[in-house]
């Protein structure tokens, strides 16, 4: 059952005008009561934030979170899901390539929340793209410290369904490091991709890329720039 706004209100050590001046669009609410009001409902200040409020009976209610592949995940309205998913900074992109095989997941793990229309049959992990080789100025640009949604393909699709890969941007984890490319090519037969560089400076030069080499897939759906 839900809280009213008296119970928040005392639980906090407020009063329910400050609590309803703090429902209101753009309220400011300093960091300190912010904390409070998630503490009170035992959950982190990211979580609170997209906890939707029933104003007709004054009353906060459940929205049923769950977890989707490793990612929370928080029902919204129009059929949309908020995720909460795992964030790898640039910074720590070498590390998690090298140990990809790790069973346990590092409990300071960073997170980051997109909104999405789908929830696909898969896991999904946020990247920080470091640089501007996948920048050219366009809609699809993705400059320097933005961070893009990934969901997770399997490998060898690459080579049994190239319709779905081609043209599209993708982020490979090899064994050494995490890139971020457009694929316009694929040769099933020598078992390769073609990886392209937004950015056309000359710096950033097409090239081929064995199969092999590429231990996770991930399919860009979302940006943050």
């Amino acid at each position: 059952m839900g809280a009213t706004q008296t119970d928040l209100a005392n639980a906090v050590g407020v009063s329910l005008r400050t609590i309803q001046t703090y429902e209101k669009k753009d309220a400011n609410i300093p960091s300190k009561r912010l904390a409070q009001i998630a503490a009170y409902f035992e959950l982190s200040v990211i979580e609170l934030q997209i906890r939707e409020v029933n104003e007709e009976e004054a009353t906060y209610g459940n929205q049923n979170p769950f977890d989707h592949f490793g990612s929370r995940c928080y029902p919204l309205d129009f059929g949309k899901t908020f995720m909460l998913v795992r964030l790898l900074l640039a910074e720590t992109q070498e590390e998690y390539a090298k140990n990809r095989n790790s069973s346990e997941e590092p409990k300071d793990t960073m997170k980051t929340g997109f909104v999405v229309e789908t929830l696909h049959d898969s896991s999904h992990l946020a990247f920080e793209i470091a640089g501007d080789y996948m920048n050219d100025g366009t809609i699809q640009s993705i400059p320097n410290k933005s961070i893009v949604l990934g969901v997770e393909h399997a490998v060898n699709e690459l080579a049994k369904k190239p319709k779905l890969f081609l043209n599209q941007i993708m982020v490979l984890v090899l064994r050494d490091r995490i890139t971020c490319k457009k694929i316009v090519a694929i040769d099933a037969d020598k078992k390769e991709i073609t990886c392209n560089n937004l950015n056309t400076s000359p710096e950033f030069n097409d090239f081929k890329l064995p199969l092999d080499e590429i231990l996770q897939l991930f399919k860009v759906i979302k940006k943050q720039i």
